[in-house]
């Protein structure tokens, strides 16, 4: 193992630096919740006898007090491909818990989107704001104080740093999340993209799409393209909350099965009553992060994530920002190349090496800290293991030593990419991120005159009318926190990319989101200020010309100094009636910054 890189250390020691106050007072908060805080011994009579009046064959084993209790705080509902298999695993879990001498009983659900679903429609303007929902429904399930550890059931956008942000002001509960695994590869991503791209040219009917789409999305099991989901399953292997290398194993095998009941037998084997006690609050650190950034770096990651990890990293009194996850871009490769960003899918990843791989990798070039507290080992570098089943018995194996596909992973040194994925954007028109790592390195500069909207929809019927027959800069405003809960706009994927193909040079800048799943063409997203609050892409035009620049990190409108100086904002549409989006006033109206991780609750909680 190599010495951890300078600029890794630089910007680690920074961290720890800045998050000084706030990481110590968190560490006092669990410290003070387990040792005089509400736990399962300090509960009258009343209390637990409401706890336990439904547990069935585990009633004695709660009431006596002299078992772990786990709670299982699950995502589970059957819309969603990715949580479906987890409908059986309450079940599992208490036969796998009893194994050991201990219970489980699922403390809570929490609520699920499928960004999926909801794309391009009104009820995205939700999605952001169901982390934070979810992040309160788990504190709402552990808080019974019955429990003393827990078992995270998600894998989704939102729903991992919800689950998270949750369980770490219950940080002193030992805590393991549980993936349940892709669906198996269906149709050819490219064949995907090329058919989305006809039926936006009008080309291809709405039975041809859909027969597309289905062929895609076909199974139980997570979407199986490199998106938030994926991206969230590598993070929690990066950070060591995951059991090792059990994020891409198929859902319904005996080895997830397996992988499951390792993680049961492992959660009782790290409470507070034995010697190994490992709560979470300590092992989501300041490393823990940097670990979780190096890998979204390197793995071409969602562009999610640089809105989520702030917010998780809160959570834990952990203070970071965009010029630290640039300033590790720089110096981190892209060795992975999952489709959007290639053309093998999260199946193909796993199959040439995948997570174990990239942690052995990331670890022996220095890039990622291996003496972080993982919930299985002595450091990270345990991560860096296979697991098979021999016979009926789950083993781990090495990671392999090379990549079993070049095409889908490189080793650190030879990678697809000098520097990571990400890219930090400044200028006159604020802070923006753009993801480089699908997009071909001759579209990462873009000028052009820009043309303004204020809907994703505006922007459809301009292309479908013509108007966007040229090169251009497509502005997408008022799409931030406080405007309309920052939607994401994959739905301008396939038009943008139509432009582009045409050879026109296209980009996209907006203070909304893209998907994870979004490539190709050039976005700068995130952009803050937001223009709802005063941000300068309120004071764009139609036909200003605007720079966006991957090279030199440049986010500007070439309008007159003074010119710029003098132009009046534009006024903000209404906020959105209907699907709900009025219940969630109360979020758009005091979110904090896209860079702070857009949360009106940690804003009010003065995390």
């Amino acid at each position: 193992m190599m010495a951890i890189h300078p600029v890794v250390a630089k910007v680690t020691e920074r961290i720890v630096k800045r998050s000084q106050t706030t990481r110590a007072a968190y560490l006092d908060l669990i410290a003070r919740s387990k040792d005089q805080g509400l736990n399962r011994p300090q509960l009258s009579c009343g209390n637990l006898a409401h706890g336990f009046a439904a547990s069935g064959e585990d009633k004695l084993a709660i009431r006596s007090g002299k078992a772990m209790n786990i709670g299982i705080v699950t995502a589970y509902n059957d819309m969603l491909s990715a949580h479906q298999p987890y409908g059986r695993y309450p079940d599992l879990i208490k036969v796998f818990a009893r194994e050991v001498g201990a219970t489980a009983q699922v403390a809570g659900g929490v609520p699920a989107m499928c960004d999926g679903v909801t794309q391009g429609q009104d009820s995205m303007e939700l999605s952001l704001f169901s982390r934070d929902t979810i992040a309160m429904s788990t504190v709402v399930g552990l808080s019974h104080a019955m429990f003393e550890g827990a078992l995270l059931l998600g894998i989704c956008d939102k729903i991992v740093p919800g689950l998270l942000i949750g369980s770490l002001r219950f940080g002193h509960l030992p805590t393991i999340l549980v993936p349940s695994g892709p669906m198996p590869t269906g149709l050819a991503n490219k064949e995907k993209v090329r058919i989305r791209q006809l039926y936006a040219e009008g080309k291809v009917g709405r039975d041809e799409l859909l027969e597309s789409e289905s062929a895609s999305y076909h199974s139980a099991g997570t979407c199986t393209f490199y998106g938030t989901a994926n991206s969230n399953q590598m993070m929690m292997e990066m950070m060591g909350l995951h059991l090792p290398g059990s994020s891409f194993v198929l859902p319904g095998t005996k080895l997830r099965q397996e992988l499951t009941r390792a993680a049961v037998h492992r959660i009782a084997q790290i409470g507070w009553d034995g010697d190994d006690y490992r709560p979470l609050g300590h092992c989501v650190d300041e490393k823990a992060i940097i670990n979780a950034i190096v890998g979204l770096l390197a793995t071409g990651g969602s562009t999610n994530h640089v809105i989520h990890l702030p917010a998780i990293a809160r959570a834990a009194g952990v203070q970071i920002d965009w010029d630290d996850m640039d300033e590790l871009s720089a110096v981190v490769p892209l060795i992975a190349n999952v489709y959007p960003n290639g053309a093998g899918d999260v199946n193909y990843f796993h199959a040439a090496g995948g997570m174990p791989y990239v942690i052995r990798e990331l670890i022996g070039g220095g890039l990622a800290h291996a003496d972080i507290r993982t919930v299985y080992g002595a450091s990270l570098e345990e991560g860096a293991r296979n697991p098979v089943m021999d016979g009926d018995t789950l083993r781990y194996d090495p990671a392999p030593e090379a990549s079993g596909d070049d095409k889908m992973l490189r080793p650190v040194s030879a990678p697809f990419q000098r520097e990571g994925g990400f890219r930090l954007l400044k200028g006159n028109l604020g802070r923006g991120t753009i993801k480089v790592s699908a997009v071909d390195s001759s579209r990462w500069t873009i000028e052009a005159p820009c043309r303004v909207f204020s809907d994703q929809n505006d922007v459809l019927a301009a292309f479908k009318a013509g108007e966007l027959e040229r090169d251009v800069v497509v502005v997408v405003r008022f799409q931030g926190p406080a405007a309309n809960g920052m939607p994401e706009l994959h739905k301008l994927t396939p038009p943008l990319g139509v432009l582009q193909d045409r050879g026109f040079k296209v980009a996209l800048v907006t203070d909304g989101r893209m998907s994870g799943a979004s490539g190709k063409v050039p976005a700068a997203i995130h952009v803050s200020p937001e223009a709802r609050l005063g941000g300068p892409l309120a004071k764009l035009r139609d036909g200003d010309l605007v720079r966006v620049c991957a090279v030199d990190g440049h986010l500007e409108a070439l309008v007159p100094a003074e010119e710029w100086a003098a132009r009046e904002e534009a006024v903000a549409p209404g906020e959105g009636l209907g699907v709900g989006r009025e219940l969630f006033a109360l979020m758009r109206h005091h979110a904090d910054p896209a860079e702070r991780g857009g949360s009106a609750m940690l804003a009010a909680a003065g995390l």
